[in-house]
């Protein structure tokens, strides 16, 4: 317990300071591939239609977490076996891949500096790379309301989740998390060729997100008041809207941060050339500007922080009171 708390520190330093370095190879890549290669087999396997697609689609959602984390298990006692302290170090490594604080500020950030040094265009182009909806037709709010969004809610899915799984259950517990999450990303969709393959695959990253979003809503609303936001606002802002999306967890962040920030986000938006109609979320206390990526950049990073030290703590006193007998 010691060692993967420490493991985990050590890996949000560096998520911190390096997120993703380019040109190297993710574990997200690898769980990407056995996804795809197990779609492809399961498929052949399973009959077509829609009892035939939902018992593939339960298949790949059970043997996708236990695929990914049985092979990173198998690689940390291989690193045990050669030496301790390679299986320390591995430990570090994977608890720094989970995460992608460093890497959600990085691209998010790209918006704002597209659209201050070469216009509107090209920050349509650069916003694209983060969502899933149509951009080509935005106006500068739309970019800067939908990078903003994107920071709100992948603050939980790609950091505040993974820490919170990685401080119940080391590396292996991130692992586990981040393969649900990357097969929500690609099969769970409700489209033609995902309404029935994908349905379970979807309501386990809803399962695997409850609790995580739910306690990223809170931490967020508890740093806002340091990191200089209008913590009241985002309490406020919070009980009212965190029911206003169809996900039962997305909107919670998403409700945090517009209160947070004093700006309204969410509304209608274009997907694959349909328009879906959502309710706005927050209130248009002013208006949205480029300056508010890097405020939402902020409070992303002062609810990371605040969540590792709050939960890694009780983790630590936990590991005490074990060691003194107490528990």
């Amino acid at each position: 317990m010691a060692q993967s708390l420490a493991a985990l520190l050590i890996g949000s330093i560096l998520d911190f300071i390096l997120g993703d370095p380019r040109g190297l190879w993710h574990p997200v890549q690898g769980m990407g591939r056995v996804i795809a290669c197990l779609e492809k087999i399961l498929r052949r396997v399973f009959p077509a239609g829609k009892r035939g697609e939902r018992a593939a689609g339960f298949v790949l959602a059970v043997s996708t977490p236990l695929i990914c984390v049985g092979a990173a298990g198998l690689l940390l006692y291989g690193a045990g076996r050669i030496h301790p302290a390679l299986r320390f170090l591995l430990s570090c490594v994977i608890c720094w891949q989970m995460l992608a604080a460093r890497s959600l500020r990085t691209e998010s950030m790209k918006v704002q500096e597209a659209l201050e040094t070469d216009g509107l265009e090209a920050g349509r182009r650069a916003v694209s790379m983060i969502v899933g909806r149509d951009t080509k037709n935005l106006s500068e709010e739309g970019v800067v309301k939908a990078a903003v969004e994107t920071v709100a809610e992948n603050t939980s899915d790609g950091v505040t989740a993974p820490l919170f799984y990685m401080i119940l259950a080391g590396p292996l517990g991130g692992v586990a998390y981040k393969a649900v999450n990357t097969m929500d990303s690609m099969v769970g969709y409700r489209n033609d060729r995902y309404q029935y393959f994908g349905t379970c695959a979807a309501r386990l990253d809803d399962l695997a997100n409850f609790i995580p979003a739910r306690l990223s809503a809170l931490f967020m609303i508890l740093a806002a008041f340091p990191a200089g936001f209008d913590g009241r606002g985002a309490w406020r802002v919070f009980r009212r809207d965190r029911r206003k999306h169809k996900s039962p967890n997305a909107a919670h962040t998403e409700a945090v941060m517009a209160g947070a920030l004093g700006v309204r986000l969410a509304g209608d938006a274009w997907y694959f050339g349909t328009l879906h109609r959502k309710p706005f979320i927050g209130d248009a206390s002013r208006r949205i500007g480029r300056e508010d990526i890097r405020r939402a950049c902020r409070l992303e990073y002062a609810t990371a922080v605040l969540q590792l030290l709050v939960l890694g703590g009780l983790k630590a006193a936990v590991i005490l009171a074990f060691r003194a007998g107490i528990l």
